[in-house]
Order: C-alpha cells, then sequence, then structure tokens
C-alpha cells in the first residue's frame, strides 16, 4: 500500500498542515475513515451565567482590532471562548502542550482540556481550515493512540479561525472520523459553540 509519509522521517502536527494533505488521505495512512457529515453534537442545556458578558466583550472590541495576524485572533476570539470554557467546566487547560505518541504523530497542541473523564483538543490555524482539519484529525488520532488519554468512546476536536470553528469526531471503536460541515461563527453562533464545547467536558455519570 502506497504511504504518503516516509516511515523512516519524523514529522510534526505543523509538519503535516504545511504539506498541504487530504483529511481524507491523512486518517487513510494511519488506518481509520473519515465521512463529512453535519453533526449533530450534543448541547448543554444548564445555564451559562457570563455567555451574554462574553458575547458583548468580543462585539465591543472587533471594530477596534486588526485580526490579520494569527496571534491577533488567539488573543481575541480564541482565548478568551476557551478561558470562558474553563470557567463553566472547571477542565485542566494545557497551552502548547507537547505530545509525542510516535515520529509521525507529535508535535504540540494549542489547546487541550481535560476533565476527568474527557479530553477535547482545540487547534488555532490561519485562515485555512481545509488542511487545518487534516492537523487536527492528526492531533485525534495521536490522541487515540496515546495511553493516557481517558476511557472515552468519542474524543471530540475543533479547529478555528477565531472567527470559524469546525468540529471533528472520532469513534473510537470503529476507528471512524465525522467531519462536521456545520460551522460556528463567533460571536454570532456563540451560544451553541460553548454548550457543545461545556457538553465535551462535562462529566459522565
Amino acid at each position: 500500500m502506497f504511504k504518503l509519509l516516509n516511515p523512516n522521517q519524523s514529522y510534526t502536527f505543523s509538519k503535516l498542515f504545511e504539506l498541504r494533505i487530504e483529511p481524507e488521505d491523512m486518517v487513510n495512512e494511519f488506518g481509520y475513515t473519515l465521512a463529512r457529515t453535519r453533526l449533530n453534537l450534543p448541547q448543554y442545556h444548564g445555564e451559562l451565567d457570563r455567555l451574554e458578558e462574553l458575547r458583548s466583550r468580543i462585539e465591543e472590541i472587533l471594530p477596534y482590532v486588526s485580526l490579520v495576524s494569527e496571534t491577533s485572533r488567539r488573543e481575541v476570539l480564541i482565548s478568551p471562548v476557551v478561558l470562558e470554557l474553563v470557567h463553566y467546566t472547571k477542565a485542566q487547560l494545557r497551552i502548547e502542550y507537547p505530545l509525542k505518541v510516535t515520529e509521525q504523530l507529535q508535535g504540540y497542541l494549542d489547546y487541550l482540556l481535560r476533565s476527568p473523564t474527557e479530553l477535547l483538543v482545540i487547534e488555532a490555524k490561519r485562515e485555512d481550515l481545509d488542511y487545518g482539519f487534516t492537523q487536527l484529525v492528526a492531533e485525534i488520532i495521536a490522541l487515540d493512540q496515546w495511553d493516557r488519554t481517558p476511557e472515552q468512546s468519542v474524543i471530540l476536536g475543533a479547529v478555528t479561525t477565531g472567527s470559524i470553528w469546525q468540529f471533528g469526531r472520532l469513534d473510537r471503536e470503529t476507528k471512524a472520523i465525522e467531519q462536521g460541515l456545520n460551522l460556528y461563527r463567533v460571536p454570532d453562533d456563540l451560544d451553541p459553540l460553548m454548550r457543545i464545547l461545556v457538553q465535551a467536558l462535562v462529566i459522565r455519570e
């Protein structure tokens, strides 16, 4: 079988992004499958008491900030959402978290959130969701193979430009990855986005 990656070469997650590999080719490389579909992700139904305040803060500052750099988008759009997620879930947050599973699955996870039973990975990309999703699936596959991953049946990840979020979901038993066709925009879709993120880290009974 033809391999895209040289088994004698090391790759990082960011290097896989730069190779411009299609997401489907990437998952096939590691023995997984990919389907593109509308994801009906579960949403948290409890009160999110600071959500409107977060939306107002983002909307207030947007007219005054240039978002041309990845750093500016992280500071203004992504970090506030992630920190608010920690407030609601009390999940452990790791930023630029180093992870090495194999020579082909290694690098830094932009944001790794961990509750006692669940993991969630968030990858921030410039303005390229398509190949950003390729990097995300590599990170999800790495988490699936990582010996410190909780015994969760599904691993959820998100790739975001800051203003747009897209989810990927891995069924660990079937090795099937779903790429969500739904896109969530910040600040317009902040409510459903945050409810999906919170629910992903809720402790299962």
